[in-house]
C-alpha cells in the first residue's frame, strides 16, 4: 500500500527545542497517512519516554530516519568511531521497533568526511544491516550528497558488493548533483529496481551549490516533478513517499497548511 508520510523533522528542530511532543499536537491537522520518525542525538536517553508518549498517536510511524550522526561516525572513521556508530544504530533500531516502524533510512556516507573512504562505509553496511535484521527492520540507504564522488556512483559501488541493497531515493539530493532524471534512464534500471522508499523535496540552486542545500516544498524550487512523477507512475512504484520539506519558521512555529499543500500536490501527481 502506497502511503504519503511526513517527516517529523519537517516540524521538529532546534527553533522549537526539538520537542517531540509537538508531533502529537499537529498529527490530526495533517492530511498524511503517517510519519517518518526523525531521530536526534538528544533523544537516546528518552527512548522509553518517547515510546510511551506516542502509544496512542492517531497515525503510524512506518519509516524511521536513523540519527544522521551515525553516518557521520561511519564516515569519519577515527579510533572508536565504528563501535560508537554501531551502538547508536542499535539504539535507533530499538526505538524504531518499539514505534512499530517497518524500514530504516540511513545516511551511509555523511558529514564532512562523506564518501572519502567508501570501501569502509560499505564494509560497515554489512554490520548495520545485520543489526537491523535482528530487530525485524528493513535497512535502506539514501542517495545523500557526496563530497568526493556522486550518489549514483556510490550506490552502484554498494550494489556491486550487495546487489540486494534497498534504497531510499531523495529528489533534492539527486537534483543537487544534477542526477534527478538519471534514475529514469534505462541504464540505471538496476538502481531504480532497488528503490523501496522516496523522499520528495524541492531544490533551487546550481550543481553542488552547498549554500542552496535547503529542504524546500514542491514548487518552491526547480525540480521537474512532472517528468519525475510520470516516470514513477509508469514504473508502477508502490512504496511509501515521505515529504521532509521544512514546515517551521525561525521561531519554531509550525505551518501545517504549507505541508498539507505539498501532500495534496504529491497525491495529485500520483493520481494523474
Amino acid at each position: 500500500m502506497r502511503r504519503i508520510l511526513c517527516s517529523t523533522g519537517a516540524f521538529i528542530g532546534r527553533p522549537n527545542g526539538r520537542d517531540y511532543r509537538l508531533i502529537k499536537k499537529v498529527a490530526d491537522q495533517l492530511e498524511c497517512d503517517g510519519f517518518e520518525f526523525m531521530m536526534y542525538e538528544d533523544w537516546y536517553e528518552k527512548i522509553d519516554e518517547i515510546v510511551s508518549f506516542f502509544s496512542d498517536l492517531s497515525k503510524p510511524f512506518p519509516s524511521f530516519h536513523v540519527d544522521k550522526n551515525v553516518g557521520d561516525l561511519v564516515s569519519r572513521n577515527e579510533a572508536g568511531d565504528s563501535e560508537l556508530a554501531l551502538l547508536a544504530f542499535e539504539k535507533n533500531c530499538e526505538l524504531a521497533q518499539k514505534l512499530g516502524s517497518e524500514k530504516l533510512i540511513l545516511h551511509l556516507w555523511s558529514g564532512l568526511s562523506s564518501d572519502k573512504d567508501l570501501p569502509h562505509n560499505i564494509a560497515m553496511y554489512k554490520q548495520l544491516r545485520e543489526i537491523a535484521q535482528r530487530f525485524g527492520l528493513l535497512l535502506t540507504i539514501e542517495n545523500v550528497v557526496c563530497n568526493c564522488n556522486d550518489p549514483m556512483t556510490d550506490l552502484k559501488a554498494v550494489m556491486k558488493e550487495y546487489p540486494d541493497v534497498s534504497i531510499t531515493f531523495d529528489t533534492k539530493m539527486a537534483e543537487f548533483h544534477g542526477q534527478l532524471l538519471e534514475i529514469c534512464k534505462t541504464e540505471n534500471k538496476s538502481i531504480w529496481d532497488r528503490v523501496v522508499h522516496l523522499h520528495v523535496n524541492d531544490y533551487k540552486g546550481g550543481l553542488k551549490d552547498w549554500t542552496a542545500l535547503k529542504t524546500l516544498h514542491i514548487g518552491d524550487g526547480q525540480i521537474d516533478f512532472d517528468s519525475f512523477f510520470a516516470f514513477v507512475r509508469e514504473a508502477g512504484y508502490a512504496g511509501d513517499i515521505t515529504i521532509e520539506s521544512t514546515s517551521f519558521d525561525k521561531t519554531g512555529i509550525i505551518d501545517t497548511e504549507k505541508m498539507n499543500r505539498s501532500i495534496r500536490k504529491v497525491a495529485k501527481y500520483l493520481a494523474v
